[in-house]
């Protein structure tokens, strides 16, 4: 089933964070449809979070999704290589995102593969934002674009992912951020 505009209002980043976890990240790029369970997320709390692009209020052309209403997707180009994807929730002009980290490939496996351009053996894994964003398709065209049609939207497939088998830590590679920096707000499965 695929995640209605319900879950995308609420405004607790961290609950809904922890939520993803377990849900199934699909595109149709191409008529090209891949899809994959997400493992790891990191909340990012809008204009108090150092962190966040909205820190401050800041508002930019790039950072306009995130002022969006719950259910856009807010993708941005990090170091000018990776995109990067983000799932905005809560109220419009309540900037909260959350940054999808890793998954784990279930459908469209070859498509992903041809775009990592990874050799035809073994499993692939969707370790890090940037390789999930290849691998899926997701490029910062998508920004802005509504989670609820047919180009990029999230699933509930009923995975289960009981509280003990999350592990809470830091955030990655945000030392910028200072004491928020610390801040508990990296979710993953076990």
């Amino acid at each position: 089933m695929i995640l209605q505009q319900e879950f995308y209002s609420r405004n607790d980043v961290v609950e809904v964070s922890r939520e993803l976890l377990g849900k199934v990240l699909c595109t149709n790029q191409d008529d090209q449809v891949t899809k994959a369970v997400i493992t790891e997320t990191e909340a990012y709390a809008g204009v108090t979070d150092k962190a966040s692009h909205a820190y401050g209020g800041r508002r930019t052309d790039r950072t306009e999704p995130m002022f969006g209403k719950g259910g856009t997707a807010y993708v941005y180009l990090c170091y000018g290589i990776h995109h990067l994807f983000n799932v905005v929730i809560g109220d419009l002009d309540v900037p909260l995102a959350i940054l999808i980290r890793a998954a784990e490939p279930t459908e469209g496996i070859d498509i992903m593969r041809q775009r990592l351009n990874k050799p035809d053996t073994g499993r692939i894994e969707l370790k890090g934002p940037g390789m999930l964003s290849k691998a899926l398709g997701i490029r910062t065209e998508l920004t802005g674009t509504s989670l609820l049609e047919d180009r990029i939207w999230i699933e509930d497939q009923a995975i289960a992912v009981r509280p003990q088998d999350i592990a809470v830590g830091p955030r990655i590679g945000i030392d910028y951020a200072e004491e928020d920096a610390k801040r508990p707000y990296r979710f993953r499965i076990r």
